[in-house]
């Protein structure tokens, strides 16, 4: 573990990976306003707009949040396997993330909805809970955004 002094008083310790499993590579240029990106293994190539403009592309925050997305079912899953609950095979995961201001600062908030077909709201419930727990993209943002994880 790496521990991280902020200002003079607060101390963070953050976890060191022991074993890296992928690391995802992009090559961007332009930014989000008409800009590109590319994966190394060429399996993504798409152009970004601005949010909100007519561009054709795609922006940071949808690409964020069909990541976030994905993620969290993975997690759902891997938690309902551990307490031997059948995963839905319709089950979806609605993610929405807003680009925000405060003063002169961006920041982001999220909401994940996520839709259970046929489990009882408790059992739902224990797996969000787990999953928002375990899920990489959940753990980077605690403490750092608004998330709401809301049942649908």
């Amino acid at each position: 573990m790496e521990n991280n002094k902020i200002g003079d008083s607060i101390e963070i310790t953050i976890p060191q990976i022991e074993k890296v499993l992928y690391t995802g590579k992009t090559h961007t240029t332009g930014g989000r306003d008409g800009g590109s990106s590319r994966s190394s293994d060429n399996h993504l190539d798409i152009k970004l707009s601005t949010p909100g403009t007519s561009g054709t592309g795609t922006n940071p925050e949808q690409l964020f949040a069909a990541g976030w997305s994905a993620c969290f079912i993975g997690a759902m899953k891997i938690a309902a396997g551990k307490m031997k609950v059948r995963f839905p095979a319709d089950g979806a995961v609605d993610a929405e993330v807003d680009l925000g201001q405060i003063g002169e600062g961006y920041f982001l908030q999220a909401r994940l909805n996520v839709s259970l077909p046929g489990l009882e709201p408790e059992v739902a419930r224990a797996l969000t809970d787990a999953a928002h727990q375990t899920c990489p993209y959940s753990k980077s943002t605690r403490g750092n955004i608004n998330v709401e994880i809301n049942l649908i």
